[in-house]
């Protein structure tokens, strides 16, 4: 099931190492975290025109590298390792929903200014009642022979800076994914405030906006390709974090001796190295379902999800206690990895919500 990593995507993890570690420090993290945007433009454009990582799963047809999400998991891994700022989880999410959908013309339209990172695109479709997409009401009214839109979406990732929304909305009761310019008339966005300000999440308020209606508009896989990448970020999070515990006992001397010697510290690291790797072991399955066998993939990203959930809140949570007062401060990168744990334990929906999901697909659920 494409478990092993192959040399293209041992490659790709050195080269995005390499280049987060320059990009993404601490001190740039916490600079991004106060602007307004929320992410820096340079990078997002070197990340799309020097390495590719937009258009990494979208096909050559359309200006992309043509690669699965297997790759994909890499890259999302390694920038929850160094806490990236960018739009890239909203701009993959709908690139997927062109990708799944039957509408060429759009695709052809708008999917390569996507791949080359010069339009951030998004996915909106949540309306407060919850993550489900049942859950959705707007509705979506003729006008002539296009569209219009009028509602509220809220927790839109970076929809303040999508060039490219791509909404969810209802037309005669049935579901469809209706397309919208970032800039169109009647469209209103404000940031949201969260605990995680490394993420920015944006209301988009709709009034009369235009709306073009995507062609067989499916949002469904593209949220499941949401929640494997989001699964592969919390474990990039989750090893980064266990990494800096571990460095952290080594050298933290009580009584004249490293705490790490201790036998209560070193069963909780144990503890956290368990998680850390069944969550790769979760993420690795999805991602590959993702490629191979896309039907089973609703299964897998849910277990992924709820299992990574978990796992990183647990082990950021052990960071803080285990580096003692410093943990709790503000110059400490402890917090920041606490932060992402909480908050993306919880964006898509929470641990619980995808358990059930995953009961209900299996056939084993009330």
């Amino acid at each position: 099931m494409g478990l092993v990593a192959t040399e293209e995507q041992q490659e790709l993890r050195g080269t995005l190492r390499r280049f987060f570690a320059e990009k993404s420090p601490g001190a740039e993290v916490r600079r991004l975290m106060e602007g307004e945007a929320g992410y820096e433009p340079e990078v997002w454009a070197r990340m799309g025109g020097q390495l590719g990582l937009q258009g990494l799963a979208v096909p050559e047809e359309y200006g992309g590298a043509g690669f699965g999400v297997r790759e994909l998991a890499v890259v999302f891994e390694e920038m929850g390792r160094a806490l990236v700022c960018a739009p890239y989880l909203a701009t993959v999410m709908g690139a997927e929903a062109l990708l799944s959908s039957g509408d060429e013309a759009l695709r052809r339209e708008w999917l390569p200014g996507i791949a080359s990172g010069e339009r951030i695109a998004t996915l909106a479709w949540v309306e407060g009642r919850g993550w489900d997409l049942d859950d959705v009401a707007m509705e979506a009214v003729r006008d002539g022979d296009g569209w219009v839109l009028d509602g509220v979406k809220t927790l839109v990732l970076d929809g303040h800076v999508a060039d490219v929304v791509l909404v969810v909305a209802r037309a005669a009761g049935e579901l469809g994914l209706f397309a919208v310019e970032g800039r169109a008339g009647g469209l209103t966005r404000a940031v949201l405030p969260t605990v995680d300000q490394t993420r920015r999440l944006a209301r988009l308020g709709f009034s009369g906006v235009a709306a073009r209606r995507v062609a067989g508009g499916d949002a469904r896989r593209a949220l499941d390709v949401g929640l494997v990448g989001l699964a592969a970020e919390q474990l990039g999070g989750a090893q980064r974090a266990l990494e800096m515990t571990v460095e952290y006992v080594k050298v933290r001397r009580q009584f004249g001796r490293p705490i790490g010697s201790f036998q209560a510290i070193k069963h909780r690291c144990a503890d956290m190295f368990v998680r850390v790797e069944s969550a790769r072991s979760a993420v690795l399955q999805a991602a590959s379902v993702a490629d191979q066998d896309p039907a089973e993939l609703p299964v897998a990203a849910a277990l992924a999800k709820a299992y990574c959930s978990d796992a990183y809140f647990h082990v950021a949570a052990e960071t803080v206690q285990m580096h003692g007062g410093i943990g709790f401060t503000w110059e400490h990168d402890a917090h920041l990895y606490f932060k992402r744990a909480r908050a993306s334990q919880e964006m898509f929906g929470p641990p619980a919500d995808h358990r059930r999901r995953l009961a209900a697909l299996l056939g084993i659920g009330p």
